[in-house]
């Protein structure tokens, strides 16, 4: 299966968490942090999104920074996305 986001909406991949701290302690699941850095994977095409005309500004393949609590999670053949706006992409990490 393939995610095809319309509007303004961006399918994102989490990178993964450090699993351990710059001190060298071995992290467990339960300690680590979600993380907030994501890859984009699918890009809406924009167009009048709410009566306002959105240009999207990331592109499949860009590394993300995107707001903590933001989107939707969904689980496609075992994998875990997040779909969520582009206005919730706070920053692309270059």
């Amino acid at each position: 299966m393939k995610l095809r986001p319309l509007a303004d909406r961006v399918v994102i991949k989490n990178v993964e968490a450090e699993e351990t701290t710059k001190g060298g302690i071995i992290l467990t699941a339960a300690a680590k942090e979600k993380p907030q850095m994501a890859e984009v994977i699918a890009v809406g095409p924009g167009g009048c999104v709410d009566g306002k005309e959105v240009t999207m500004y990331v592109s499949a393949g860009d590394k993300v920074i995107y707001s903590k609590y933001a989107g939707t999670e969904v689980k496609l053949d075992g994998t875990e996305y997040i779909v969520v706006r582009q206005n919730d992409i706070l920053a692309v990490v270059e």
